[in-house]
């Protein structure tokens, strides 16, 4: 199922390709056209990108003064793309026998689940906003009313 989804993005990214007869067929990185991709290529694009390319929601994940590593972790935590055990059920990693929430709450490990709903999971990370001083509207009206998570897996 999960191959399909994939598949289905893979068409929409190519719909705007054109192929040109007799021409040979080639990778292109637009950063840098002459040394072709590089981590360090996209590292830079990510780190000096201008906000203004960044509107909505998005500014909040990929703000100049986070650091990469927790911008990648926030993308990941708002696109339902870490691996959590609904995610590797899905994707056929773990059976379903093991897609529960380790503390035996009965509810199904999604992130969701995880950062929000879950009575343990969910207090603890209120918990850790307190500690670090954190103010602002709660995170779990915020993505209640955003709708944050997806409920399927790998919902794209």
């Amino acid at each position: 199922m999960w191959e399909e989804e994939i598949l289905g993005e893979c068409i929409i990214l190519l719909r705007n390709v054109c192929l040109q007869i007799n021409v040979k067929d080639t990778w292109r990185w637009h950063m840098d056209t002459s040394a072709g991709y590089t981590v360090r290529s996209a590292y830079q694009l990510l780190t000096t990108q201008d906000n203004s390319q960044v509107e909505g929601d998005d500014a909040l994940v990929w703000h100049k003064h986070v650091s990469l590593k927790v911008s990648i972790f926030a993308w990941r935590l708002v696109k339902n793309r870490l691996p959590t055990r609904a995610n590797l059920v899905h994707r056929g990693i773990l059976l379903d026998a093991v897609a529960g929430c380790l503390l035996g709450c009965g509810d199904t490990e999604r992130s969701q689940h995880l950062f929000i709903s879950c009575g343990f999971y969910g207090t603890l990370w209120l918990q850790v906003r307190s500690w670090l001083g954190v103010s602002g509207p709660c995170i779990r009206s915020f993505c209640w009313n955003k709708g944050c998570f997806s409920k399927s897996p790998l919902k794209f």
